[in-house]
């Protein structure tokens, strides 16, 4: 593939281009970037960053490369989902494992994606965090609002050094930009849904 390609593509590779750029575009916004700061930082120019968002470039893997960097995401993030047809079912055996995916996924806790991908507009967790979990030292803040059921055990969920206390049925709503992080100060495993809108990975 060639970013000067001007030919018209087959329909099915224009809907594959198309889809990488809308997947660009929203990594790129999800991250705060701007056209002229994903540019400078990936070397090309702004004119192919936006063709290429638009669907109307055809980037060789190399430019793809570059984007990924620019995006500090795996180039093949640009590709997940591309299946024609997918099941809105997700199995318990068959849930994602999101260890080393999220900077939540330290340690000892589980956390496993409920939805079928990560490229819909929400994203929602099975989090299992064991006693002494503690992400205090690395406080999360982002896009978009995030929401906790506890469906075991108890958590302290703190937003912008203010804690919040969850039991069992207890549920938790803020948005995202809060500075926030999470403690299992307590004996036994908390296990809750977590769920991001958008999602933020």
């Amino acid at each position: 593939m060639t970013t000067e390609s001007s030919t018209t593509a087959p329909p099915a590779t224009s809907q594959l281009l198309a889809t990488v750029g809308n997947k660009v575009r929203a990594m790129r916004k999800e991250k705060g970037m701007t056209l002229a700061k994903l540019s400078d930082i990936t070397g090309l120019s702004q004119a192919i960053v936006s063709q290429i968002e638009r669907g109307m470039a055809n980037p060789s893997f190399t430019t793809l490369a570059q984007l990924a960097h620019g995006l500090d995401i795996p180039v093949g993030r640009f590709f997940i989902g591309q299946e024609q047809s997918k099941s809105p079912v997700v199995r318990r055996s068959a849930r994602r494992n999101l260890q080393n995916v999220t900077r939540e996924s330290v340690g000892e806790a589980v956390h496993e994606l409920l939805t079928p991908d990560r490229d819909g507009t929400i994203e929602a967790q099975w989090i299992s965090t064991p006693p002494g979990h503690d992400t205090s030292a690395t406080p999360f803040t982002h896009s978009g609002e995030e929401f906790c059921y506890i469906i075991s055990g108890r958590k302290d969920v703190y937003l912008d050094g203010v804690c919040y206390s969850l039991e069992e049925g207890d549920s938790i709503t803020y948005p995202a930009e809060t500075p926030h992080w999470y403690k299992n100060s307590y004996e036994e495993v908390c296990v809750a849904i977590w769920v991001n809108a958008p999602h933020k990975w």
